[in-house]
C-alpha cells in the first residue's frame, strides 16, 4: 500500500518524499518540504508530465542548490539500485532526475565522477 499525503490539494507519495528529502522517518505531517522538492516528487511519480514542468524547474531560484542536487543524486542511486524491481518505472525516475540535474547544473554529477575515474585509471 502506497501512503500519500496532501499538500495544497495535491497528493504526494510519502515514499517518494522520503527519498527526495533523505528522511526515512518522514510521515504524513510534512511541513518543511520546499516547492522544488514537491515539484520533483510530482515529476518522478508521473514522468510523463516532465515536459510540462521544465519551465518551472528552469525558472527556480534554488535556496539550497547543493541540497537539491543531493535530492537528484538520491533518486538516481535509488533508481539504479531498484532497476530489477520495475525496469520501466526506475528508468523513467532516473531519467527525470538526470534531465532536471542537467537543466539546472549543466552536468550530471555521477557521470562526471565516472568519467573522471576512467581518466585516472587510463593515465
Amino acid at each position: 500500500m502506497v501512503e500519500y499525503t496532501t499538500i495544497d490539494n495535491k497528493k504526494y507519495s510519502l515514499k517518494s518524499l522520503r527519498l527526495i528529502t533523505g528522511d526515512l522517518s518522514l510521515d504524513a505531517d510534512v511541513t518543511e518540504i520546499s516547492e522544488e522538492q514537491l515539484l520533483l516528487c510530482e515529476a518522478i511519480d508521473d514522468p510523463y508530465i516532465l515536459p510540462y514542468l521544465l519551465d518551472r524547474f528552469y525558472s527556480f531560484e534554488l535556496k539550497d542548490a547543493e541540497g537539491f542536487r543531493l535530492c537528484l543524486i538520491r533518486i538516481q542511486v535509488d533508481s539504479d539500485l531498484r532497476l530489477n524491481e520495475d525496469i520501466q518505472k526506475h528508468q523513467h525516475r532516473g531519467y527525470v532526475a538526470r534531465t532536471v540535474e542537467k537543466l539546472l547544473f549543466r552536468d550530471i554529477f555521477l557521470e562526471v565522477l565516472q568519467e573522471g575515474e576512467a581518466e585516472v585509471v587510463e593515465g
